[in-house]
């Protein structure tokens, strides 16, 4: 308490509350008339006085209280000078606790009781007014002339501006008596409150990453642009009117509002960085000024865009997560960086603006034999392009080294393939088609279609060439029957392990398939056709021909949907 205390008494005082000190008996006095007033209204006392507002009131009461608190902590220093041990010294940070405690609660009651009327839009307005200036103490009047103001202002106008000059008159006692903390804790905790609802009303609402990762692109975009224009009405008028309000309340301190303000709006603010389109304007010579902020403004926007970028760029590629894609199929991280990509090429115009004067990104460290700039000639091409393009360059080839974690080389290429498709669908769909140019496009299809010709070569190269090649000679009997052998512990073994990969593209999906079994079907049905009936006689028939061409078709046809068929151990019906 005497800590607090002399902590306070370096805080500047208001004239009312001057650092001349009493005498001793002056002192005493003091101390036993506020303690008339003070334990009258102890928050902790059993009398009505207890559940009844001081502020709400006697209005000439609650200024007694204050200036009794403002005469006490005088009262206090010379005790603390003079008499440090004595029992008034005593009686007298009792009855400081106990005003604190009382103000502490009238401070919170008023802001709970006018969180409503004290609406940030409310206080944005009367702050804009130039009549009307909250930093001006004189500004709100006092209460006897809200009293007699008459119909000039409304009823909820009275009220708020009644509460404004409650609250600094509470803050100020509290702040110069040492209890800026007490103070300041409540106000953050209603006023921050009133920030978040009104955040949430304008659909601003708070996200966790995990929950944001978890959205489909249509939701985020659509999320994306109510929050830009949601954004746009919050500076105006929330913040405004916050930022208003706190430098009001607490004008005693230009730390504390600061601080105050700056936690309130905390986890909000470094969303709201829009400057407006004012040159149209402010063309003439008077508002050059304004002017100039604006240029100065958009010039540092452009400048945390492309921080921005270049931050996205090294967040692919320092993209840890070891994460095994089951069945090969779309890595996350595909998904989620094509969709921002594709978003910001439908921003192309003003991208253009801030790459204008920017050096195209350098290739170090990435693959030579991957896609280079949109077009040959990297001088030719918009900045915006060769910029998008870089940032795909960067996630293919982060794909490029997450495909290694898989031990199936076939599977890692499969892998390879589907995110490449995804790619390509997102830039043929979208406007990066124009942006990147057919030359880029047809570049990213081949790699595409070198990726799925290896994964089939790796993956079925085996049960191809367990059959005999069509210029081969003649087989036996026993020769067919241990071909047929071979080909059925190729074709279970390659098909049991593929049985739970998936490409999710239909397109690329049907080309596997019709490629597979273009490769695999008419060789089949021509060594089938060719020794079924030879072996027809033969004991166990059915345990090395396991399959006709149409079961082939069938099991083929099952393939890449992560759920392939199940039946393949039981050798079909004997035909």
């Amino acid at each position: 308490m005497l800590a607090r205390l002399f902590s306070s008494f370096s805080t500047p005082s208001t004239p009312s509350s001057s650092t001349h000190k009493f005498s001793t008996s002056m002192a005493e006095e003091t101390v036993e008339h506020a303690e008339s007033i003070i334990t009258k209204w102890d928050p902790n006392s059993s009398s009505i006085t207890r559940v009844t507002s001081l502020f709400h009131g006697n209005r000439d009461e609650a200024e007694d209280f204050l200036t009794s608190v403002r005469d006490l902590r005088r009262a206090m220093h010379t005790l603390v000078s003079e008499h440090p041990a004595s029992d008034m010294l005593v009686l007298s940070q009792k009855l400081m606790q106990m005003a604190m405690a009382r103000l502490q609660k009238e401070f919170y009651q008023i802001l709970a009781a006018t969180r409503d009327k004290l609406d940030p839009e409310s206080i944005s307005l009367r702050s804009s007014d130039g009549s009307r200036n909250l930093e001006d103490e004189n500004e709100l009047g006092s209460e006897e002339e809200l009293k007699t103001a008459g119909d000039s202002i409304s009823d909820v106008e009275r009220v708020m501006a009644v509460a404004m000059l409650d609250l600094k008159s509470i803050a100020d006692c509290m702040i110069g008596s040492g209890y800026s903390n007490e103070c300041v804790k409540i106000y953050k905790l209603i006023r921050k409150s009133v920030v978040d609802e009104g955040l949430h009303l304008l659909g601003i609402e708070k996200f966790r990453p995990s929950q944001i990762h978890k959205m489909n692109w249509e939701a985020l975009e659509h999320m994306i642009k109510n929050w830009i224009n949601a954004v746009k009405i919050a500076v105006k008028t929330l913040f405004n009117g916050e930022k208003a309000l706190c430098d009001h309340v607490f004008s005693a301190s230009q730390t504390i509002k600061e601080s105050c303000f700056s936690e309130i709006s905390k986890g909000a603010i470094n969303l709201f960085k829009f400057p407006p389109e004012v040159e149209f304007i402010f063309n003439s010579e008077s508002t050059s000024d304004i002017n100039l902020q604006v240029v100065s403004s958009l010039h540092g926007l452009g400048e945390s865009i492309r921080a921005v970028l270049s931050d996205f760029a090294s967040t692919i590629q320092n993209d840890s997560s070891k994460t095994l894609i089951v069945g090969g199929g779309i890595h996350p991280l595909t998904q989620k960086v094509m969709n921002y990509i594709s978003s910001l090429a439908d921003y192309s115009r003003i991208l253009s603006d801030i790459f204008s004067d920017s050096p195209p990104p350098r290739n170090t460290a990435l693959p030579e034999d991957y896609f280079e700039s949109p077009t040959s000639d990297s001088s030719l091409t918009p900045a915006v392009s060769v910029h998008l393009a870089w940032l795909i360059l960067v996630l293919l080839c982060k794909i490029d080294r997450k495909a290694k974690v898989y031990k199936d080389m076939s599977l890692s290429y499969l892998f390879l393939a589907n995110n490449l498709q995804i790619v390509l669908d997102k830039v043929c769909t979208t406007r990066l088609n124009v942006l990147l140019g057919e030359d880029w496009v047809f570049k990213l299809a081949q790699k595409v279609i070198q990726y799925a010709s290896t994964y089939e070569t790796m993956a079925w190269g085996k049960v191809f060439s367990s059959l005999p090649d069509i210029n081969s000679p003649p087989l036996s009997p026993e020769e067919a029957k241990e071909c047929f052998q071979r080909f059925n512990a190729a074709f279970e073994e390659a098909y049991k392990k593929q049985a739970s990969w998936v490409v999710p593209d239909m397109k690329l999906r049907d080309e596997l398939k019709v490629s597979i079994a273009k490769e695999l079907i008419p060789a089949y049905r021509e060594f089938y056709d060719t020794h079924r009936m030879a072996l027809r006689m033969e004991n166990n028939f059915e345990m090395f021909v396991r399959f006709t061409p149409d079961d082939l078709e069938n099991y083929i046809s099952a393939l890449f949907h992560g759920t392939a068929l199940s039946g393949i151990a039981p050798p079909p019906t004997p035909r």
